[in-house]
């Protein structure tokens, strides 16, 4: 009886590996190192200006492959626009490179986001809602939460 118990042992021990990732499976193939993003603690500023707001936020890469930030949309303004900003000066980008197990963020005083021509004034206690597109991976919507304009989260953001 014993010997019958030893192979059923290391069949089922063979069978619980195989589902360990060892590169030999169909998901594994040359598109199994991708970007796993997700999103953090966005938010807007309630704007003191009437046609101009700022936005901030985390994306985090849990992925093995690097990804890039193209472009951002809402419906709350004409167009939102991505901004650097090293050593005082803000220069406006067309991408922002987010590196595989890392983060971009956005935040007062660096890398923000710009909504122009606003259509309408976001208030305190509601929400935007946000487009953002990717060079690899598909887009992802965020609903971004208006806070007072003095704002200042614990993040650090």
């Amino acid at each position: 009886m014993r010997r019958a118990v030893l192979p059923a042992a290391a069949l089922a021990g063979a069978l619980a590996l195989t589902g360990c990732g060892s590169g030999s499976g169909p998901e594994d193939g040359p598109g199994a190192s991708k970007a796993e993003l997700s999103v953090s603690s966005p938010y807007m500023p309630q704007p003191v200006s009437p046609d101009m707001a700022a936005g901030f936020l985390t994306i985090t890469n849990q992925g093995g492959a690097k990804d890039a930030l193209t472009s951002v949309s809402s419906e709350v303004a004409g167009r939102v626009t991505m901004h650097s900003t090293v050593g005082g000066a803000m220069r406006e980008k067309t991408s922002f490179a987010i590196p595989a197990h890392g983060r971009l963020v956005f935040r007062s005083g660096g890398n923000h986001l710009m909504f122009e021509e606003l259509k309408r004034a976001p208030k305190q206690g509601q929400h935007v809602t946000l487009k953002l597109t990717f060079a690899e991976s598909g887009p992802l919507t965020v609903e971004m939460p208006v806070k007072s304009a003095t704002y200042n989260p614990s993040t650090g953001h």
